[in-house]
């Protein structure tokens, strides 16, 4: 049995989401308004019976990664996407949001995905999280500010189980039905199909759907000027709506209509979305702020310039954490974790010197959570 998956919507839109739905094979459980949020709704539902539909021919393995890498930036500001980041924005209806493509605590998704992560034979760090999963599983409002919690879900981002886990799910839940969305529609181009994952990670893409399907079909209208309207429209709907977060989101339309302005309804590659330059170079390189090395002990640590960065300092930083240390776990040996290393080398009857040798580091390692 495939998983429940879930979504937070705003109620008024429950009616259209499950619609698109049903209407792309997705069987719908429930829609049931959240205690927590008046006027929001948590939807249920699972993927299709497999074998799945194949996506469009138009949309090889190259233009789906391009369309995904476009979604990143504009949620991540990164090609790859961060699989460490975690955001916890006022307003947010989502709450703690995490990795990729910032699954939410708020419909649930959180809690399931690490769930998963959890299950996963070789996850480096299941042990440590399966301590939160009655916390995330429960969306516990404790989640949303424990900075041990925060360090450790960073930490699962040099895990490569975690970023095939945290793949595998963002497809399911978002990829996979909106290619399915769009192919229902007859949109056909990959910047097409592209667009309609944007909507679908962002919402309210059935709604969107039905306002431009009011000035013309796309079969009338022909697949690229539908696209522009839709564009438009969705533009005109985040630039007023009274959610003042979705305000701040019409950039996401901006970078669409220049790629349409530069005709590439294939994403050849390379292309520039905000900045950030989209290339096979770019789409297989190791995620930003994620580190394969050095192990911890393999060298000292120290603040010097440019800073030190990796795998060893994550994990000095995450065993600071667990010991209460209100320290970031970015990986980068800064003052702070200096700072830190000293206090611990001071109960611990060490050498004041802000340096994370050998022995601090096999000390914090045995004491880790």
């Amino acid at each position: 049995m495939r998983d429940v998956l879930s979504t937070m919507i705003p109620c008024t839109d429950c009616s259209e989401r499950r619609s698109d739905l049903e209407g792309t094979g997705h069987h719908v459980v429930d829609c049931r308004e959240d205690p927590t949020l008046p006027g929001y709704c948590i939807l249920h539902y699972t993927l299709p019976p497999a074998p799945r539909d194949a996506a469009p021919p138009a949309i090889a393995a190259t233009q789906a990664q391009a369309a995904k890498a476009i979604v990143n930036i504009f949620e991540t500001a990164a090609v790859r996407g961060d699989y460490g980041q975690v955001t916890l924005m006022p307003g947010d209806t989502g709450r703690l949001t995490y990795g990729r493509a910032q699954v939410s605590l708020g419909s649930g998704n959180l809690g399931r995905m690490i769930d998963r992560y959890c299950a996963t034979v070789g996850a480096r760090f299941a042990a440590r999280l399966r301590a939160w999963l009655p916390a995330l599983t429960a969306r516990s409002a404790a989640a949303d500010t424990d900075l041990k919690l925060h360090n450790l879900l960073r930490a699962c981002a040099d895990d490569p189980v975690m970023r095939d886990v945290q793949d595998a799910f963002f497809d399911e839940a978002y990829w996979e039905p909106a290619v399915r969305a769009a192919a229902r529609l007859g949109i056909r181009s990959p910047l097409g199909t592209a667009v309609v994952y944007d909507s679908w990670v962002h919402g309210s893409w059935a709604l969107l759907r039905d306002r431009t399907t009011g000035t013309g079909t796309l079969q009338a209208l022909g697949e690229h000027e539908w696209i522009q309207r839709y564009l438009l429209m969705r533009r005109d709907w985040l630039a007023t709506h009274p959610n003042p977060l979705l305000r701040t989101c019409v950039y996401r339309m901006d970078a669409f209509q220049r790629l349409v302005a530069q005709d590439a309804w294939g994403l050849p590659l390379p292309l520039v979305v905000r900045g950030l330059e989209i290339s096979q170079a770019t789409l297989t390189a190791l995620p930003p702020g994620c580190y394969d090395g050095p192990q911890p002990g393999a060298r000292n640590l120290t603040v010097q310039s440019p800073l030190q960065r990796g795998l060893d300092a994550r994990l000095v930083q995450l065993a600071l954490s667990d010991q209460g240390c209100d320290v970031r776990a970015d990986g980068v040996f800064g003052n702070g974790t200096a700072k830190f290393i000293r206090a611990f080398q001071r109960t611990s009857d060490l050498p004041e010197t802000g340096v994370a040798d050998a022995v601090v580091i096999h000390k914090l390692m045995a004491m880790e959570g």
